[in-house]
């Protein structure tokens, strides 16, 4: 096993300047031959896998930072961190950079980023630069030492000097003594210097002398020193402030001193970064990082050690579902648990850390406060909670929502029903509480995030079934209670931004649930309610339902066609389009472009009925040419259905009266049954015409006008019958094989698929030629012979001979 010594977590610093973490591993210090020196190497713990590779550098400057935090940076654009478990196996490294870098172990830094000159480099060697000799702190000297303090900002060099002589002389502690003795003396003078003194010490970015003056002797007396800036003309009272109108409570007792201390430690060092410190510019972004990762580090500790207290967590989520908890008390519990998670948001591990608050009760927990609580805050801060799990882990909500239901919870239990139950009975004017619910939902309903769990493979399939059949009702209830009449019942502004809530989560159903949705909007026939909302006097929901029905079109789904046409559902939309009249606004763009979209992807049968069904209310528009080429392709389709072949006045089933463009099976068999079933006409005296030979279903003229001979029938074996069943080396489908009738003979029967034909009676070429040949009702059209018919359009049309094999 791995020493612990040697156990670290790496953090690498982002372009928002904040820490990721990027694993958990070992370190060692060893020689690498590719980089031809001496590295760190940090080896996962989880595989072994290689997380950091980085050869130590003469100049490069290593920092230790809190006993157990060595930070550096490997380049202009990468700042690393190694956070270790034990401070034995900080000092251990340390002392291995240290010894490659040729520096004492005691220092906290090994190198100065030194940003000057050439020439001002070798000036400010350390040879060459003498320690900082501090003046004696005392009140008569404090402009003297607030002067000097400032001179030394500018070189990295004298910076870590003055640092070091802080740190050295205690100068931070008699520092504040000298302040408390001003304030009593009310002397604004050396009040006002105290200020700028202690703001250069923040500016030379050393961890020691943070934790100096946030020590809980000290940060009292901070706070009290940056209440005395200069440029303000009163001063500010943080003291009073953190005294009493910020007051710490703690919901569950912390019997842990050390976790009490670095909470208390944490927030006023917080209020001091945000509140009180001046943001720095863009050139100063990296001079008060040190006080960055100071707040960074304390949090994680204190998550860790909230973690670590095996009774902590159980009571505070056993208080927040317990009945006799009080509403202040509960409201104390969720709005701690808030900031323990968003504490959580930067550690290094937040999958683990978000299955374990799973594992201890925080999705029950949460649904009771949404479904029981009706304070504001508390339903708003549980809502944030549950916004920070399903974000980072949708999957791990999903799991807990189909437990739920396997284990028989009823349906307006369920934490989905409960989401959308709180989005829809929103009481915010401006619904902002039902929009951040609206987009939970929706992360949950994407299938983009589904299937990352390995253990449940069949997740898709599992949820997108159990949100349709339990959950889509109380989603749809408020559209289909509002437009029972199809005219909106209910049509004021809250109204209307919640049914457009509610239309974006069923347009992005109509796009990412294809068939879930299909089966739901054309069952219970929900298109033409949402259609209805076209008659609403907001412009934004008119839109809503518009981008529905486009998005439903753009699907290209037959079904979803065909229930169009079905129902008329045209009418609501150009009802609304001619209301508009010439307005050019988004309505009028919206619904041409959803007209435009059929024209040019030519789908026929949209096309086809709004011309037949609303051809007239469009004659009129002509500010566009989308209506005049709905109209031509129209007339297009028109005109190739009245010009197809009509053979023996027999002409083929149109299009535009079945609404079929492409005849299916079911259509070719239907037919061949009743050309069979016909009784045969009467034989006709034979006719001088030129013979013709229909070949696979094309007339084709006989060369030299020679009339057709059939040959004598002779005896054939199944396999000659197989490749006698051809014309020109292309076999010929059995039911194109149509009986020859002669006067003094019959042949056999209509070949099959399954017969093999079997002469009766010998006939001769003669006897064939007198024949008289006839034929029955129709042909038989078959879907892949349009092209050759279309060909053969001019081709003169003659009675077909039936010929037999």
């Amino acid at each position: 096993m791995a020493d612990t010594r040697r156990r670290v977590k790496l953090y690498v610093l982002n372009d928002e300047r904040q820490w990721d973490d990027r694993g958990t591993g070992h370190v060692s210090s060893s020689y690498v031959e590719r980089l031809n020196g001496m590295s760190l190497l940090v080896r996962a713990e989880s595989d072994g896998s290689i997380l950091l590779e980085s050869k130590i550098e003469p100049d490069t400057a290593y920092q230790k930072q809190q006993e157990t935090l060595i930070v550096w940076s490997e380049n202009e654009t990468c700042d690393l961190a190694l956070s270790f478990q034990e401070k034995a196996g900080c000092d251990e490294i340390w002392q291995k950079i240290c010894e490659v870098q040729g520096k004492d172990p005691s220092v906290d830094i090994t190198q100065d980023i030194v940003e000057e000159s050439e020439d001002e480099r070798f000036d400010e060697m350390p040879d060459a630069a003498p320690p900082i000799e501090l003046p004696t702190c005392e009140l008569s000297r404090l402009e003297e030492i607030s002067e000097l303090f400032s001179s030394v900002l500018p070189s990295p060099i004298k910076r870590e000097k003055l640092a070091q002589a802080i740190e050295s002389g205690n100068y931070v502690k008699r520092l504040l003594e000298l302040f408390h003795i001003c304030e009593d003396l009310e002397n604004l003078e050396g009040l006002h210097h105290l200020y700028e003194i202690f703001k250069d010490i923040f500016l030379l970015n050393k961890n020691s002398l943070l934790e100096m003056m946030f020590s809980e002797d000290s940060i009292n007396a901070m706070l009290g020193v940056l209440e005395y800036d200069p440029s303000l003309a009163a001063p500010y009272r943080h003291r009073e402030y953190l005294s009493s109108k910020s007051r710490f409570k703690e919901v569950i007792p912390i019997t842990n001193r050390e976790l009490l201390n670095k909470i208390h430690q944490t927030y006023r060092v917080q209020y001091i970064q945000d509140t009180i410190l001046p943001t720095p510019s863009v050139f100063e972004e990296n001079m008060l990082s040190s006080l960055t990762s100071f707040i960074f580090f304390n949090k994680i500790e204190i998550v860790t050690m909230i973690q670590d207290d095996e009774k902590f967590l159980p009571q505070l989520f056993a208080q927040l579902v317990d009945d006799n908890t009080d509403d202040e008390k509960r409201l104390d519990l969720v709005l701690f648990l808030k900031e323990f998670c968003l504490f959580a948001q930067t550690c290094q591990n937040r999958d683990a850390f978000f299955k374990m608050l799973s594992a201890l009760g925080v999705l029950p927990s949460l649904g009771y406060i949404l479904q029981n609580m009706e304070e504001p805050v508390i339903r708003q801060s549980a809502t944030d909670i549950l916004a920070y799990i399903v974000e980072f882990n949708p999957t791990l909500v999903r799991e807990f929502i189909l437990d739920q239901r396997k284990q028989q919870t009823e349906d307006d239990m369920l934490l989905m029903n409960v989401l959308i139950e709180q989005m829809i009975c929103d009481t915010d004017e401006d619904l902002g509480g039902a929009i951040q619910l609206m987009n939970l939902v929706r992360i949950l309903l994407d299938p983009e995030n589904m299937m990352g769990s390995l253990s449940l493979k069949t997740e898709k399939t599992e949820f997108l079934n159990f949100f349709y059949k339990h959950s889509i009702h109380v989603l749809t209830a408020p559209l289909l209670a509002n437009t029972a009449t199809l005219n909106p019942s209910k049509d004021d502004y809250q109204t209307a931004h919640l049914l457009s809530i509610i239309m974006d989560l069923l347009t992005f159903c109509v796009e990412h649930h294809t068939y879930h949705a299909k089966n739901h909007i054309i069952g219970k026939d929900l298109l033409r309610r949402i259609l209805a909302l076209l008659k609403s006097q907001h412009a934004f929901l008119n839109l809503c339902a518009v981008r529905c029905m486009r998005r439903i079109i753009t699907l290209k789904d037959d079904f979803y066609y065909r229930y169009i046409v079905k129902g008329k559902l045209f009418e609501p939309l150009v009802t609304a389009f001619l209301s508009n009249g010439s307005k050019y606004n988004l309505l009028n763009s919206a619904i041409l472009d959803l007209f435009e979209f059929i024209r040019t992807e030519d789908i026929k049968l949209l096309i086809v009925h709004i011309m037949e069904e609303h051809g007239s209310a469009f004659k009129k528009v002509n500010y566009v040419k989308t209506f005049q080429g709905l109209h031509t392709k129209y007339e297009q389709l028109k005109d190739r259905e009245t010009n197809k072949p009509d053979i023996d006045g027999l002409r083929q089933p149109s299009s535009f009266q079945n609404s079929r463009y492409r005849r299916d099976a079911r259509a070719l068999d239907e037919e061949e049954e009743m050309w069979f079933d016909q009784e045969d006409e009467p034989e006709a005296p034979p006719v001088a015409e030129p013979a013709v030979i229909f070949t696979d279903g094309v007339v084709m003229p006989l060369e030299k006008e020679e009339e057709p001979i059939l040959e004598e029938p002779k005896e054939m074996d199944k396999e000659n019958f197989d490749n006698s069943n051809t014309t020109n080396g292309r076999p010929v489908s059995p039911a194109k094989c149509v009986q020859v009738e002669s006067e003094a003979t019959t042949l056999s029967p209509v070949l099959t698929s399954k017969t093999i034909p079997t002469p009766t009676t010998t006939t001769t070429s003669a006897e064939v030629k007198s024949s008289s040949l006839t034929r029955k009702g129709g042909l038989v059209d078959y879907p892949d012979e349009d092209s050759d018919e279309d060909e053969d359009d001019d081709l003169p049309v003659s009675k077909r001979p039936r010929l037999a094999t």
